[in-house]
């Protein structure tokens, strides 16, 4: 499977074996991406292949990011010394065969963000004052 940051810099491939993620809640995570949560795939470093270096943010003594310095996408989290990296499902080109199947740093969790199943949805590419950004930009929404 491919993905990569936002501006296309920098991009990645990687051999899946399987459809499990899992969502992280520790006070790092939730800085480092500035949500509640992130949604993370485990994957052996062996197995992932980058076409260019990723930026590296050093977030602790023990631990790094990989993320683009030029449109600030963060793809990633890994300990130096671990033979697995975990990648941001989001940064996949397609992240939709991905399934949680944990929760970590739970400690840090926001229970109100994990069931908003009950809350209205509204699609973007019908919300008409950002169809008029991106018409007055001379673009159009992905």
């Amino acid at each position: 499977m491919g993905g990569g940051c936002q501006c296309g810099r920098i991009r990645y491939t990687v051999a899946i074996e399987t459809d499990e993620a899992y969502l992280c809640h520790c006070r790092m995570c939730q800085r480092a991406t500035g949500g509640v949560s992130i949604a993370f795939k485990n994957v052996p470093k062996s197995a992932l292949e980058w076409s260019q270096d990723p930026d590296w943010y050093h977030s602790s003594e023990i631990a790094r990011r990989p993320y683009c310095a030029h449109c600030g996408t963060p793809l990633g989290f890994e300990y130096p010394d671990s033979e697995n990296a975990d990648l941001t499902v989001g940064s996949f080109d397609d992240p939709s065969g991905f399934r949680p199947t944990s929760h970590f740093g739970v400690e840090s969790m926001h229970e109100a963000w994990l069931d908003t199943s009950h809350l209205p949805r509204h699609r973007a590419d019908e919300h008409a004052p950002l169809l008029e950004r991106w018409e007055k930009a001379g673009g159009r929404p992905e």
